[in-house]
């Protein structure tokens, strides 16, 4: 492909440069949505994870002490987690919606505490439903 030029050495033509160029930008504008909705997969799945850990570590605080935790600090301070795992949505430990059990049913009917917690997100995932439901 390459032509030698009046000094001898071989080079490109500005066209071949340009079907190049085109090539590797539609290469390219293929790459990156794959690329970013495989790092919104990884994300999702690391939140599965974190709720499934947090709401197993929530059953079991209330079964070993017969009364829910008042706090994911709770959790934390009784040595259940190491720290508190962070919403890999929103990207911070502190975004957790808290729902918090009734007094009637709950187990220490005196001290209600966190019965489930949710992603503090407000986006849809790649399924269609809020981050927030699950």
């Amino acid at each position: 492909m390459a032509h030698p030029t009046r000094s001898g050495k071989a080079g490109f033509t500005l066209i071949e440069i340009m079907i190049v160029m085109a090539i590797v930008t539609i290469l390219v504008s293929i790459a990156v949505p794959l690329y970013q909705k495989s790092i919104l997969r990884a994300k999702e799945s690391v939140l599965r994870n974190n709720l499934f850990t947090l709401r197993t570590v929530i059953d079991e605080y209330t079964y070993d002490k017969q009364k829910a935790p008042q706090s994911i600090d709770d959790l934390v301070r009784d040595g259940y987690l190491r720290q508190v795992p962070v919403d890999p949505i929103t990207g911070s430990n502190t975004s957790w919606k808290l729902v918090m059990e009734e007094a009637m049913a709950s187990v220490n009917q005196t001290e209600p505490g966190i019965f489930d917690l949710r992603s503090g997100a407000d986006k849809t995932s790649l399924e269609g439903t809020p981050y927030s439901d699950w």
